[in-house]
């Protein structure tokens, strides 16, 4: 797909972090398909900044593995590899399962319902079949959790996993149990008001690991 005319420019004091989760975005909603050339000078036009800040958010975007970036070559999308969203979605599952673990013990009312109010933006959106809108809501709905938790390394880690896994998710999200995942959530909420650091930590693990890794248009490979 061809750099968006029509995405309209963020401005010139763009923040880093704002070029890095524009071009983040971007590939994990196909904007950018796998395979796709990304090159510097037509991404700043795109977001009307200087190639600095893209070249910084490039750096990032290739060690969380969602492009690939050949000296001297060219800088592309990265192809969708199972294994990759396998090993991602492992981490990822073990860093929520902690922040879960840490978080509850010292949950406040305000945090409960934060993510109540996400799980009901979450409802809308699969109800009206909206991925982007579920996927930004989902995305708030555990953030509650890991902020609460109080340790900066578990948001450090899911910043550079956490992507791979939401990008094989958004692409099969018409496959995905989204009802379910509503329900799940509530589950959640109830377990964070009650207490209960263990089985909320089981939970937010079997939430995030029993994703599955298929990439869309090839067949599964065996589970180990």
């Amino acid at each position: 797909m061809p750099i968006p005319s029509t995405a309209g420019q963020l401005g010139r004091s763009l923040l880093r972090d704002d070029v890095y989760l524009r071009l983040r975005d971007a590939i994990v909603d196909g904007t950018f398909a796998p395979g796709e050339s990304l090159r510097d000078g037509d991404l700043a036009e795109w977001l009307g900044v200087s190639r600095t800040p893209v070249r910084e958010a490039l750096l990032r975007l290739a060690a969380s593995g969602l492009i690939v970036a050949r000296p001297g070559r060219s800088t592309v999308v990265a192809e969708m590899d199972e294994d990759a969203v396998r090993h991602a979605r492992d981490v990822v599952a073990a860093m929520h399962e902690l922040a879960a673990r840490l978080a509850v013990p010292a949950m406040t009312r305000s945090v409960v319902e934060e993510m109540r109010r996400a799980n009901e933006r979450f409802a809308d959106a699969v109800e009206s079949g909206d991925a982007d809108a579920a996927i930004a809501a989902d995305d708030e709905f555990h953030a509650a959790l890991v902020a609460a938790s109080g340790n900066p390394s578990i948001t450090a880690v899911l910043e550079q996993f956490e992507p791979v896994v939401r990008r094989a998710e958004f692409l099969r999200f018409v496959s995905i149990d989204r009802f379910a995942s509503v329900d799940r959530h509530e589950t959640m909420i109830g377990l964070c008001e009650a207490g209960d650091a263990d089985a909320a930590a089981d939970l937010a693990f079997q939430t995030w690991h029993s994703l599955p890794v298929a990439v869309p248009g090839q067949s599964a490979a065996p589970q180990p």
